[in-house]
């Protein structure tokens, strides 16, 4: 009885490997946008990945998103949203092969924000699918801001394209 209870209780504080690897994935991309490393931050992606930042405009091809990042990149301008917090979700599926997750993030200019989304195992290791950004409103002040956005769009300076 004794052996068994410990078995289970190592069984339960054994760290997921996976969810290990794809920790592992989110901070290396953090890393890489910091030093403005775009080979590095690319490689992070699956090839038909999308992103999807906090301007309305922002829902990019990974190649859409290359082509918008790597001018910042080349001048040495990245960005740095580490990890404050973080759930990863191993599917429930035999091949353990997608993760989602989500976390919470921090930035010089953002403060608070989220970042989302959905990974795959590859021969390559895990690859970002889909990457969410999103700013953290509080909703006490969601509605005045919702204001001034729909403001912002009616003069005609719609952000989405």
């Amino acid at each position: 009885m004794f052996a068994a209870l410990m078995l289970a209780l190592a069984v339960q504080t054994t760290p997921d490997p996976a969810k290990a690897e794809v920790a592992a994935v989110l901070d290396q991309l953090n890393v890489a946008s910091a030093a403005a490393d775009a080979d590095a931050y690319f490689a992070l992606y699956t090839a038909d990945a999308r992103f999807v930042g906090t301007d309305a405009g922002e829902h990019w091809t990974i190649a859409e998103l290359r082509a918008y990042a790597t001018p910042y990149f080349n001048e040495g301008n990245g960005w740095s949203y580490p990890a404050t917090e973080r759930t990863i979700t191993i599917a429930p599926i035999e091949c353990r092969c997608i993760a989602w997750f989500e976390e919470q993030l921090t930035n010089d200019s953002y403060g608070r924000t989220r970042g989302s989304g959905v990974m795959r195992l590859t021969a390559d290791g895990w690859k970002i699918e889909q990457y969410v950004l999103s700013l953290a409103i509080p909703n006490d002040l969601a509605s005045p801001i919702a204001r001034i956005i729909k403001t912002y769009e009616a003069a005609g300076e719609d952000p989405a394209p």
